[in-house]
């Protein structure tokens, strides 16, 4: 079993998530008492949120590089950065690093691809929502992303860091959220991509009448085919 290097603590909420997630996959197909070999760095999220809010991503990348480097010289074999904004620097971390880094957008859009969708929602960070690091790679497989609203992107993305990452689960969040998903598979939207690792903790599959990606789930679940040298 090779050992997944986790880079967490982006926030703490979801990397709990993935770790469940990737130790139940783990089981589900190995049985008996096997569950992951992983290692995990946890940032202290506030460090990273001061990046963000001065868009600084170089401070960012080398906190990450370092952060890499760790996992990789204690036997990582490979790397995931457990959250989708942090992926607008992926590419650059690959470079820094010898281990191959499971990119989240990269996954996400191989199930969507399998199931045959072109034109989906995409939810997240402003960061994620308004750069192209995410829509790219969507685009190479033929599909478009589409986005919320400015108001409703700023909602989406003021309640990611002060309600869910701190572990706050409104109802009036949730619903507001579900009107927007409404609203925009109303104007032809096939599915919704959860485009925040804390965003699943909120809206499920059976929320939502058109297909859910689960971004953490899959990127979890393609830690663990990699893992068992299974893709």
């Amino acid at each position: 079993m090779k050992i997944i290097g986790l880079i967490g603590g982006i926030s703490w909420i979801s990397t709990v998530e993935y770790y469940k997630l990737i130790n139940e996959g783990i089981n589900q197909e190995l049985g008996g008492l096997n569950f992951s070999n992983c290692i995990i760095y946890s940032f202290n999220y506030a460090d990273i949120k001061r990046n963000n809010d001065k868009n600084d991503w170089e401070s960012t990348l080398n906190m990450l590089s370092s952060a890499a480097l760790h996992l990789q010289n204690s036997g990582a074999d490979c790397i995931l950065l457990c959250a989708n904004t942090m992926h607008m620097i992926a590419d650059a971390l690959q470079e820094r690093i010898d281990v191959p880094l499971i990119h989240i957008a990269d996954e996400t859009a191989k199930v969507i691809e399998q199931c045959g969708l072109k034109r989906v929602i995409l939810l997240g960070t402003k960061f994620t929502m308004e750069n192209s690091f995410f829509k790219d790679r969507l685009l190479q497989k033929g599909i478009e992303a589409i986005v919320p609203n400015d108001e409703d992107r700023a909602f989406i993305h003021y309640t990611i860091f002060e309600e869910l990452g701190r572990g706050l689960q409104k109802e009036e969040t949730k619903e507001k959220y579900l009107s927007v998903i409404n609203e925009m598979i109303g104007k032809g939207a096939e599915g919704v991509i959860l485009g925040c690792t804390e965003i699943p903790l909120l809206i499920k599959k059976e929320d939502v009448d058109v297909p859910v990606f689960d971004t953490t789930a899959i990127h979890a679940d393609a830690a663990v085919r990699f893992s068992l040298g299974k893709g």
